[in-house]
């Protein structure tokens, strides 16, 4: 427990709930320290994304367009962009790493788009689960409406409009289907002074007074020229005016310039640059550092403003108003990481992908408001009279300390302070529906209950079942009736002995968890539990585990070959993951952690069986409708061959039907072959004496064999 109650709260609902959290609070009450210790100390497999590389470099995390591969623009419900499909073509590794997940964080989440959420959830549910919003992942969404608006062009809106009430993310069709609850921090870490906290309250919550404007105006001071040693920053709404500010002051210097180049290994993107790929500094430069001290002396930190006392080829001493001694300047390290699975833990890691050097600095007499979310300063000249957006006034402001470190380049007007009426609508329903203990406990039970009973819903199971046996009637039932007849007597033996059997037992469950007052401790549930994972496991193997060696069959036509494979391999995750959590250790009670893990473990372990299945698979198993399998394969290897010299399908040379009635009836004549289903005039004429040939060796070798 901590001594922030607010944060207390929202780690019970990531860790011991299933229900999606919005993080808000205002500038500087802890949100960036709160996210860093979450993924120190939580058991949920999770990953970090942002909407920007800086805000994804400076939480530790990959940018949403980067991990859900989507195109930068609109994302219209329904519409497929042009090359979607290639873009949804995940690799293993991305696709083990997605279903694995427990918790997906969303950092900076106020500047995320409705439609960038929607088509976040539209990758989720394709691979995961499709009926529901997110494919069943928890968010965790860190932001402050307050702060940065989503960047939506007017020709965007245009598209936009028709489908969204506003371009925030609460407005996403997915998240308005799923359930979430919204937990602010109070507590301010950043500004001790009350005074200046409830200004910046009232320029956040859009209710300026003239009293609050005339207080803020005090900080007007016409014709300010700051001393250099002070370390002031200005903080402008655009990038031009920053950019012109910081060549100014430096070509102002009189010392010689000394550029220092970045190095860069393996894959590192430019707009994941953390500052200048060729870095021009001068002596006597203020400088920013652009990331915290590597020592762990906590000399300086990411927005740490100093002054450069000297600098040379390959040194950088830099002042700071806190330190007696300049502090001497080591090239930093910044990392683009990749999610991917480990082999051997089946734990989510970063890998790193690529590397950026360079020193940790930047020119810093300017930076744009928007850059500046996040930081915090001791001294700051606003110039935001021209703020042309929701939420810049309040961000430029709230990164100052005190308010006596504050200069405004020109007076504030009242329609400088932009705030929107919908994130205004939002925040009054926010206020009026508060989480709390009670929340917490019940939505607790609600999880608790949902992973026992997705422990015992063999749904999912089902509909891929019939799915292949769908298609083996519909396309293989003359070829393989065998088979057919297994899926088919499989399939009722299934939904009897399985699916009706669960439905009950869920009823049971139901009643056991409505009296029992601790689930996790409870004998009696804990005992049933065990009893039916037991029956159950034991009746999956029985019935379904067979079916896995009716599947590997040979398949002349493609697109039938391509819908059995898919329907099969679904069947054999969905069944990978299903005999996992039966057979996991409850004797000392049913966890959600232990579920959880072993549910991740499993998904994953089955993608890395399919990938080993894959490559050592030489050949195609047969299937137990084809008799004589030795002639069915030499006669496969005959069709093959004539079929690559003569450039056609290996169903052009012999059909699959006719290719398996050759092993049963085993023709001996002519006119024994030419009665068979498929073989024609033509066939008989080409192929008629190589086809009985193949059948005369196999028999007289057949029959040699016997007699030895």
């Amino acid at each position: 427990m901590s001594d922030n109650p607010q944060m207390d709260l929202a780690r019970k609902f990531l860790e011991q709930t299933g229900i999606n959290v919005f993080l808000t609070g205002k500038a500087g009450t802890g949100k960036t320290t709160f996210l860093r210790d979450l993924r120190q100390s939580s058991p949920k497999r999770m990953i970090v994304v942002a909407p920007t590389g800086v805000a994804a470099i400076n939480a530790g995390g990959v940018t949403i367009h980067s991990f859900f591969q989507l195109p930068f623009g609109p994302h219209l419900p329904g519409v497929l962009r042009t090359g979607g499909e290639k873009r949804m073509n995940f690799s293993k590794e991305k696709i083990a790493v997605i279903r694995s997940l427990d918790l997906l964080v969303i950092d900076e989440i106020s500047m995320v788009r409705a439609d960038l959420l929607d088509a976040m959830n539209d990758v989720l549910r394709r691979y995961r689960d499709r009926d529901k919003p997110f494919g069943g992942v928890q968010l965790l969404m860190i932001g402050d409406l307050q702060q940065l608006a989503p960047v939506v062009k007017q020709p965007e809106w245009e598209l936009l409009g028709k489908y969204y009430e506003s371009p925030y993310f609460f407005d996403s069709a997915a998240l308005r289907e799923a359930k979430y609850i919204t937990l602010e921090l109070k507590h301010v870490y950043r500004q001790s002074d009350t005074g200046f906290i409830d200004i910046l309250n009232r320029v956040r919550e859009n209710t300026v007074t003239p009293d609050i404007l005339e207080r803020l105006n005090s900080r007007y001071v016409p014709g300010f020229v700051p001393d250099d040693k002070d370390g002031y920053i200005t903080l402008t709404s655009h990038n031009n005016t920053a950019r012109a500010i910081n060549e100014r002051r430096m070509a102002g210097l009189d010392t010689p310039p000394h550029t220092f180049s970045c190095d860069i290994e393996g894959d590192f993107p430019e707009y994941l640059f953390p500052t200048d790929r060729e870095l021009t500094l001068k002596a006597g430069a203020q400088v920013m550092f652009v990331k915290n001290d590597p020592t762990g002396l906590q000399r300086y930190f990411n927005g740490k403003i100093g002054r450069i006392t000297r600098i040379g080829e390959s040194k950088i001493e830099v002042a700071l108003d806190d330190l007696a001694e300049p502090v001497e300047v080591e090239p930093g390290e910044w990392t683009n990481v990749k999610y991917t699975v480990d082999p051997q833990t089946r734990e989510i890691s970063e890998t790193v992908e690529g590397i950026f050097r360079q020193y940790p600095l930047k020119a810093a007499w300017a930076i744009t408001i928007h850059k500046s979310q996040g930081l915090t300063f001791d001294r700051v000249i606003i110039d935001a009279a021209h703020s042309f957006s929701h939420g810049q006034v309040y961000v430029a402001l709230s990164r100052c300390r005190s308010f006596e470190g504050l200069v405004l380049r020109t007076p504030l007007q009242k329609n400088a302070i932009i705030n929107d009426s919908a994130v205004a609508d939002f925040n009054r329903n926010m206020e009026t529906d508060r989480p709390d203990e009670t929340l917490f406990a019940a939505q607790r039970r609600i999880y608790y209950r949902s992973l026992l009973t997705d422990m015992f819903d063999f749904t999912s199971l089902k509909i891929k079942i019939f799915t292949v046996r769908k298609a083996f009637n519909e396309h293989l039932a003359k070829i393989y009736p065998k088979s057919t007849g297994m899926w088919n007597a499989a399939s009722g033996r299934f939904i009897s002995e399985i699916v009706a059997i669960s439905e009950k037992f869920q009823y049971q469950l139901d009643a056991l968890l409505t009296v029992s007052s601790d689930p996790e401790t409870d004998r009696q549930l804990t005992d049933r539990i065990v009893k039916a994972q037991s029956y159950f496991l034991a009746k999956c193997e029985e019935i379904v585990m067979p079916l896995m060696n009716q599947s590997d069959i040979v398949i002349d036509n493609k697109d039938i070959k391509k819908k059995v494979s898919e329907a099969v391999g679904k069947l054999q995750e969905a069944f990978a993951i299903k005999t996992a959590v039966l057979g996991m250790d409850n004797s000392s009670g049913f966890t959600i952690r232990n579920y959880l893990d072993t549910r991740a473990k499993a998904a994953v372990k089955d993608l890395a069986a399919k990938r080993s299945n894959n490559k050592k698979a030489a050949a195609e198993p047969v299937s137990e409708d084809i008799e004589n399998p030795e002639l069915f394969e030499r006669l496969r290897t005959w069709r093959k061959r004539c079929a690559t010299r003569d450039g056609v399908p290996a169903y052009v040379i012999m059909q699959q039907i006719a290719l398996v009635t050759v092993c049963r009836v085993l023709p001996r004549s002519e006119k024994e072959l030419s009665d068979i289903k498929g073989i024609g005039k033509v066939f008989m004429a080409k192929y008629g004496p190589q086809v009985l040939s193949i059948v005369r060796d196999w028999l007289d070798g057949k029959a040699e064999g016997e007699t030895d």
